[in-house]
Parts: structure tokens; sequence; C-alpha cells
């Protein structure tokens, strides 16, 4: 009878004992559940950071924001907090819309430059303006340029009077290319060109980049290596007229023949 006994009591410590790692072991994976749905703190990017956008700078601009999700659904590396340790990391690359800001995104040194995006169907072309002759600082990436060229004007032919007209090197300015977009700027000045004894006032200059049509890649590059640029900023609404010139005799409304009498 005491054996029955024992037995009976061992059973109904085991089943209590069970029980007792049951409800245990159901208040863990309660915990752990519960846990893995609390809201942590993450950022994402609200708008596109540049190669280069230091935390701090992406912080002040608004390029981030702070929000919240599911501790489970927490990427594996998202950036928890900016402080004055990490605040001063580069990004590496462009950082799109949408994007968690991961740890490994960010350091010391970019990776490099980025590509400038050249339109579809477009070509790059790169010229040298000087600070004025590029509208000083007011071109940026985006905008829209007229490039205009000063050329000497030469008349065809082999008669005195042709040769004449010829040797008085009359120079105009025409409009080269009306719209053009500027995809790119350099900031830094180039050195400038050697000086001579007729233009002492040489000052450095500055790439600006822009997309053209193949057509007018050809007609850019013949005036940057023949001619001397000009850049103005248009605005909007603009309307340009392609054949507009102005030249010496033009602009001051004397006649080059006239002038050629007075020469003889």
């Amino acid at each position: 009878m005491n054996r029955r006994l024992i037995v009976i009591l061992s059973a109904v410590l085991l089943a209590l004992l069970g029980t007792a790692l049951v409800i245990n072991y159901v208040r863990s994976a309660d915990a752990r559940a519960i846990a893995s749905q609390q809201p942590v703190k993450v950022y994402v990017a609200e708008k596109l950071i540049p190669v280069g956008t230091t935390l701090k700078d992406a912080q002040r601009t608004q390029l981030i924001a702070e929000t919240h999700v599911a501790a489970q659904a927490l990427p594996k590396g998202a950036l928890q907090d900016i402080n004055p340790e990490n605040n001063t990391l580069l990004a590496l690359s462009d950082i799109q819309p949408g994007e968690f800001l991961m740890s490994a995104r960010f350091g010391n040194t970019p990776v490099g430059e980025k590509a400038i995006e050249v339109p579809p169907g477009m070509l790059a072309v790169s010229l040298q303006l000087s600070d004025p002759a590029r509208v000083g600082k007011f071109v940026t990436p985006g905008s829209h340029i007229a490039i205009l060229a000063t050329h000497t004007i030469k008349a065809v032919g082999t008669d005195p009077e042709v040769k004449a007209l010829n040797d008085l090197a009359l120079t105009g300015t025409s409009p080269l290319l009306p719209d053009v977009q500027v995809i790119a700027m350099g900031d830094t000045p180039l050195a400038a060109p050697n000086q001579d004894s007729k233009d002492q006032a040489k000052t450095p200059g500055f790439l600006v980049t822009v997309a053209v049509s193949p057509d007018d890649a050809v007609r850019l590059v013949h005036g940057i290596n023949n001619y001397t640029l000009y850049a103005g900023l248009r605005g909007p609404d603009v309307k340009m007229d392609a054949n507009t010139q102005a030249n010496d005799a033009t602009l001051f409304k004397f006649d080059p023949k006239a002038l050629l009498k007075e020469v003889q």
C-alpha cells in the first residue's frame, strides 16, 4: 500500500513539475513574442543622401527621419543612434529615399565620386569658362544655359575687297547652342591659360559639363577649340533666336565698305 502511495505521489509531482515547465515555457515564449513586437528606433532616408554627406548634415537638412519598427523587423546593422561619436561619418555612396540607414554605409572616406548621369541619347561635354563667363556661382547642375561664341568674321573669296575686309579682323558673337542643360560643375579653379601680349588679364577657368545631342556635341567641340565661349543663364520662358548676331559692323552701325575706302 505504501509503495502504491509513493508511485501515485511521484506521478502527481511529475505532473505538477511538467505543468510548471510548460507554463514557464509559455510565459517565456510570450515574453519573447512581446519583446519582438516592441518598437525600436531606427533612421530612414527621407530624401536622396548624396555620397560624401555627413550624418550630421543629413540630419540637419532633414534628409533623414527617425522612425520605429518592431524589434524583429530591425535590419541587422541598422543605425539606431546619431551622436557626436559618429555624426561626422560620411555616406560612402548615394543612399536612396526609403532606405534604412545602415552603419556599413558610412565611413571616413567616400568610396569614390559618383559618375555623372547623362540623359539618354545625349553626350556629356565639358568646357572651360572663366567665373564671369559661367555666370559666377549661379549656374548649378540642372541649370539651363545658352552658350555664345565670339569669333572672327571671315569672308570667302580671293578678290582684293574680300582680302581687305578680312584684314580688318572683324569679330562677331552668335548663339552657338541656345539651350543646354548643365549636369556637373567643377568647383576647383583651373590654371589660367597661357597669357600673351594681347591679353594680360586671363583668369582661371572652371569646368562646366553639359548634356548635348551628338550633332550639338560636334558644334560645341569645334567652338571650344576655335572660339571664345560665354554662357548665359536662361530664365523662365526665355526665347532666343539662333540667328541673332552682333559684330563689329552692326554693333556700332558702321559700313565696313566705307571703312575700306578710308583705309585705301
